[in-house]
């Protein structure tokens, strides 16, 4: 028995030794594939991050140029809001080509414009609002005109949805009001 211990001893090493590189192997691939993983991830991240700060410094630029160049044309401002920006990434140490920039200032102008358009909007009542309002005030005061006369002159008056006739009842001098109408 002990001849057989011994002879099988050194496959035996052998099985456990390869076993171990194998499963080292598999273990080693394993981290540098989680490591590219992570890279990846890092690197997405980053590349977010410098976007956003992209596009905040062009939106600066943008609104430095539109306020301290109010008279200057549009390609003035442009410029301006270039020169701004590059200078400012260029500080952060951030290097992008000059199309990523003017992009980043152009959406900046773009989302000014959006935001400017839909405040006009927003004061400007629309038509059919306007209309209800000012339908419902002539009635409102149709109405008022209705009692005002109706005290002064002591009448009764009929409300309804057809022309209302006015008469004085009083023995001095008749007189009839055609034609107010009360929606």
């Amino acid at each position: 028995m002990q001849t057989i211990i011994e002879t099988v001893q050194p496959y035996v090493n052998t099985i456990v030794t390869a076993a171990a590189g194998v499963l080292t192997a598999f273990v080693l691939g394993g981290l540098n594939k989680l490591k590219t993983k992570v890279n990846v991830w890092l690197e997405a991240r980053t590349t977010a991050a410098q976007r956003e700060v992209i596009h905040k410094i062009a939106g600066e630029g943008f609104a430095f140029a539109q306020t301290a160049f109010k008279e200057a044309g549009g390609e003035r401002k442009l410029q301006e809001a270039l020169q701004y920006t590059t200078l400012r990434l260029a500080e952060q140490g951030i290097t992008v080509s000059a199309v990523e920039i003017r992009s980043a200032i152009e959406k900046a102008y773009l989302e000014y414009n959006s935001k400017t358009k839909a405040i006009v909007t927003e004061s400007q009542p629309n038509e059919e609002a306007t209309q209800a309002a000012a339908k419902e005030a002539v009635s409102s005061l149709a109405a008022q005109v209705t009692a005002i006369l109706s005290q002064a002159t002591g009448t009764d008056t009929v409300v309804s949805g057809k022309t209302e006739t006015l008469q004085d009842t009083a023995p001095a001098e008749r007189e009839t009001v055609a034609g107010v109408a009360v929606e």
